[in-house]
């Protein structure tokens, strides 16, 4: 669960637009070595150079930026350094409060542990105080009530109300979490930023103190948090050099960079879509009344990317990767492209191209990611190995496999749940890990490849669609989405007639029989052939409209409503809705996507003849067979719109 600034949702602020003569102010804390806890992280002190170096290129002074970090390597010149301790954290927070005047923005961003606390003051309503963990924090004291040294949500309260009220604006960015309750990370890749309470030797007979919950922040402010309340922010590797990023941290500075204006609603909605493909299934959060604000600056001017010889002074922090391809330019915009080349090798910073680079060619463009590389499964593991039960058969059945992990196979109350990368099983509740159950006649090999296939087109599908989307954060969509939910009772497996529309929010999920209505309409120039599919937790895809080879091109101006139930004895977990438009001319042949939903319906994909469907069956078809195809051409990107459900637990 992610860390949250007290009494408000997210902590991840907006960097609204500012007037000329405001000014910009940060302090970046990142914590990956702890004096005390037994509890070091890898990816904060990565993680806090990295956003510097974000803020820096979106027009933040380096001088008035203070980063609090035990390595300050990389890090911008003309930043001010300090150890992540918490009085340097409180002293650099008062100072930078301190010089900021009405119409200034604050910056606080925070990597490291979060965890959660007895509430001693009562101005939580009983329950806990949310904490963040400084390189100095120390266990439970009960000589003073409180996790020592740690950072509490009160204080952060007082200290975030002090500046809004003197018309200070404030950005909050926190890639942290404070609670685990429920979950358990099985044999994953990543690590979790979170101690339980029990790490910290909070005594269970602790009591908080009843009292009345604190008024919420007023004044401007935007927050953006690591995840969703309900689930834990994760670091991970970045190649094979031994850095470490949050997921959080990695894929919002991207955003950040490549944004030349952008809201901070629209940066959290590309942030969520890079994540949503990433191994752990964390979903960041945000609001605050700044969040359909301008972000402040303007972010990297260039499109391009600087080529020096034959490297690319981009990597894996640009989300580049060995395969990819770009077209390579005389200069930063526009002109001809002098030629396409193919990345080889890949580091956090750099790539290096695949031969003698045309000559005059100093800019590079990326034209289309490498197509994803087959599922790998991790080593099987048990979830409680003294369950006296025998999975012999599963374990003969599972196949083994090289490199980073796809998904972790964990055997579980007698048969085998497949977890994200993450290793956390059933996140999203009991059986919200997808499991590969005996169908009649199926032995375990048998369903191991049925599942395998099923979760291999899946994930292959969603990562093929989202490279082929590209992202726009400043261009009018082509589509607009309007989404509504009609409650509908379930009982004996049959649902009663749903009651009246009201507006989605995702926060509150779906349950059994309930329908979800999408009014999809044309708000561009030209026509676009609108496709709907739903990727389920169990990775399999369902095409939703067009049905029954019904038309689906919509003229400008025009809209369609397409509906979806659904289905009873569905069990918890986190699905996609995918709304994919192309645009075409009046006469082109139709392009219909819905036959990308099956394996089945790709191999039908030979007679294609828009250029869109055979760039897509070129990437979706195994590498080897791929190479021996002419499809290298990528078409105009199409627009896909991206809607993660949330299906509640006890909807079965």
């Amino acid at each position: 669960m992610p860390y949250r600034f007290p009494y408000v949702l997210s902590f991840a602020a907006a960097f609204a637009a500012c007037p000329v003569q405001a000014e910009v102010r940060a302090v970046l804390i990142g914590v990956s070595d702890y004096l005390v806890l037994d509890a070091d992280l890898q990816g904060p002190s990565y993680d806090v150079a990295l956003m510097a170096e974000t803020l820096v290129v979106r027009g933040v002074d380096a001088g008035k930026m203070t980063v609090l970090t035990a390595t300050p390597t990389g890090l911008p010149a003309g930043v001010v350094t300090g150890q992540p301790v918490r009085a340097e954290i409180i002293a650099a927070m008062e100072a930078a409060a301190a010089a900021s005047q009405p119409g200034d923005t604050v910056v606080f961003y925070f990597s490291g542990h979060g965890s959660q606390a007895p509430d001693m003051s009562g101005d939580e309503g009983g329950g806990y105080d949310e904490i963040l963990l400084p390189a100095d924090a120390a266990g439970w004291k009960g000589a003073i009530g409180a996790v020592e040294n740690a950072l509490l949500d009160d204080e952060l309260q007082a200290w975030a109300q002090g500046m809004l009220s003197r018309g200070v604006k404030l950005v909050g960015l926190v890639d942290a979490c404070h609670s685990a309750t429920g979950f358990r990370a099985i044999g994953g890749e990543g690590v979790a930023r979170v101690l339980d309470p029990e790490a910290l030797g909070i005594p269970d007979y602790i009591a908080t103190v009843a009292g009345a919950e604190a008024p919420p922040l007023s004044g401007d402010f935007v927050f953006l948090y690591s995840s969703q309340s309900d689930q834990r922010s994760f670091e991970y590797p970045l190649g094979d050099d031994g850095t470490w990023h949050g997921e959080f941290t990695l894929r919002l500075a991207e955003v950040l960079r490549s944004a030349p204006t952008a809201s901070w609603a629209q940066v959290l909605a590309a942030t969520t879509d890079a994540m949503v493909q990433g191994p752990a299934r964390q979903m960041p959060e945000g609001e605050g009344t700044l969040l359909d604000a301008q972000v402040f600056g303007a972010g990297a001017a260039e499109a391009r990317m600087v080529v020096e010889g034959d490297v690319l002074k981009a990597g894996l922090l640009q989300g580049l990767t060995a395969g990819s391809e770009v077209a390579l330019y005389a200069g930063p915009a526009g002109g001809d492209a002098l030629g396409r080349m193919t990345i080889t090798d890949v580091t956090a910073r750099e790539a290096r191209l695949d031969g003698p680079v045309p000559k005059g060619a100093v800019w590079a463009e990326l034209v289309s990611l490498a197509p994803p590389a087959p599922l790998t499964l991790a080593e099987p593991v048990r979830a409680d190995a003294a369950d006296g039960l025998d999975y012999a058969e599963w374990l003969a059945a599972l196949p083994s496999g090289e490199g980073p992990a796809d998904l972790v196979p964990i055997l579980t109350e007698g048969s085998v749940a497949l977890a994200n990368a993450d290793g956390v099983l059933d996140p999203e509740g009991p059986g919200s890990s997808p499991r590969i159950m005996l169908e009649a006649g199926e032995t375990a090999a048998m369903a191991v490849d049925r599942m395998l296939a099923q979760a291999e087109h899946g994930l292959r599908l969603r990562e093929v669609l989202a490279g082929a989307a590209g992202r726009s954060l400043t261009g009018k969509a082509a589509v607009s989405m309007q989404i509504e939910r009609r409650v509908a009772a379930a009982a004996d497996g049959a649902c009663a007639a749903p009651e009246a529309a009201v507006a989605y929010d995702p926060a509150d999920g779906v349950s059994a029989c309930d329908q979800i209505w999408l009014t999809l309409t044309n708000t561009g120039g030209k026509a676009q052939d609108v496709s709907v599919l739903y990727f389920a937790a169990n990775f399999e895809v369902t095409p939703i409209w067009p049905a029954q080879n019904l038309a689906n091109r919509l003229a400008p101006g025009e809209s369609v409503r397409v509906g979806m139930q659904i289905e009873p004895g569905q069990t918890a977990g986190l699905e996609e809705i995918w709304v994919l438009a192309v645009p075409v001319d009046p006469d082109a042949p139709r392009v219909d996507l819905t036959r990308l939903a099956t394996p089945q319906m790709t191999r039908a994909f030979a007679g294609a003849s828009d250029e869109v469907t055979i760039w897509l069956e070129g990437r979706m078809i195994p590498p080897d067979e791929a190479r021996t195809r002419g499809f290298t051409i990528k078409p105009a990107p199409l627009t896909m719109i991206r809607q993660v459900v949330r299906l509640n637990p006890g909807t079965v």
